[in-house]
């Protein structure tokens, strides 16, 4: 995708590059390039002016590497010895993180992702600036990803197996968003999360054909002690239904937590090293609000995270939250006495409700 940004121009493909050239621009000042191969366009690039431009993990000649860097542009080289791509130039797919699933999770990029994350030096330069350029171009992504569409988030406990009557209901409250027309977000993990993306993925699907899919992912229900069969059984269900690149359902998940694997239902997935990073962004990109079923401290953290900064936002930048589970989080979890006695000292209280059923959600985002 390309645009101006005042004067920056993002060239992220080859053809954007040869539409450039062929408008007869000549200055490169402004311009982005990302990881593209270039070994082949040294004519082009002789022909344009570079000073001013930035070139990010691109594949050059080595003259013509040298030439650019002579003529004023800003050359990032690929950084050895790491496993991802730190400057790509879109989300993933479930199936990219999972690639080599047939021979274990072990062997997936995921896992090795996380296990090189684990294993490096903390204090190694390389390694953090390979990792703050990779969240630096997820977040880029992602932004694009989301450029005209309004996302809703779902947070709710990664301990949900897929055989509960709480997985269904994520599900059907996926779905009932997707179908109101937002981006159904979530923190890209197991349990609520899973449910609530795989009900986006299925939002085009009829209601007869929702307990088939529960009933074969209810087979493998946890992430432990296998996530192979876990994410087997996941994939089994996408191979059966029609390929939908497009769907509305988004996960934004760590490799912080890599011993969490994503889940598959998300049709992109912005993976994320930094977890502050990750988890400001997750409340960020909900312009549509923020749906909470029940869930332990990583849900709770979210909701005050997320109440903290509609409390002191202007009303026209808040957000709604809405706690699902009227019983669970008044006196299991009680977290809403809280919120209600925030609510008292401002308007932030007309943001925030409380809801027994996923049903009702519908009604109180679409307002």
């Amino acid at each position: 995708m390309s645009g101006a940004r005042g004067r920056l121009v993002e060239v992220e493909s080859l053809e954007q590059l040869d539409r450039l050239v062929a408008s007869g621009v000549r200055s490169m000042t402004g311009w982005r390039l990302q990881d593209l191969d270039l070994t082949h366009r040294g004519a082009d690039l002789r022909g344009l002016d570079p000073a001013g431009a930035v070139f990010l993990g691109c594949r050059l000649a080595p003259a013509d590497e040298d030439s650019l860097r002579d003529r004023g542009a800003l050359v990032f080289p690929a950084i050895p010895g790491v496993p991802f791509d730190p400057y790509r130039g879109t989300l993933y797919t479930a199936a990219e993180l999972y690639a080599g699933l047939e021979h274990g999770y072990d062997r997936t990029f995921d896992a090795r992702v996380y296990a090189w994350s684990r294993r490096a030096a903390s204090v190694d330069v390389a390694r953090t600036l390979a990792q703050a350029l990779h969240d630096h171009a997820v977040d880029d992504a992602l932004q694009e990803h989301l450029a005209g569409r309004r996302a809703v988030g779902v947070m709710g406990g990664h301990a949900l197996g897929r055989d509960s009557a709480g997985y269904a209901e994520a599900v059907r409250l996926g779905r009932s968003l997707a179908r109101d027309g937002f981006v159904v977000t979530t923190g890209g993990g197991p349990g609520a999360m899973e449910g609530a993306n795989l009900g986006a993925r299925l939002h085009a699907v009829a209601d007869v054909d929702l307990d088939p899919v529960l009933e074969q992912l209810g087979r493998a229900p946890y992430f432990r002690p296998s996530v192979d069969a876990w994410a087997r059984a996941a994939f089994q269900v996408l191979a059966d239904l029609p390929p939908a690149d497009d769907a509305p359902s988004l996960g934004i998940p760590t490799w912080f937590y890599g011993h969490e694997p994503p889940n598959p239902f998300a049709a992109r997935i912005a993976k994320y090293f930094r977890n502050a990073l990750r988890e400001d962004t997750l409340l960020r990109v909900c312009a549509g609000g923020i749906v909470f079923l029940p869930g332990a401290a990583g849900t709770v953290q979210e909701i005050f995270q997320d109440a903290c900064e509609n409390y002191y936002a202007e009303p026209t930048a808040r957000a709604p939250m809405v706690l699902v589970g009227r019983r669970y989080w008044t006196e299991q979890l009680p977290a809403w006495p809280l919120l209600q006695a925030m609510g008292t000292t401002s308007d932030f209280g007309t943001f925030v409700w409380l809801v027994d059923t996923w049903e009702e959600v519908s009604g109180i985002l679409s307002e």
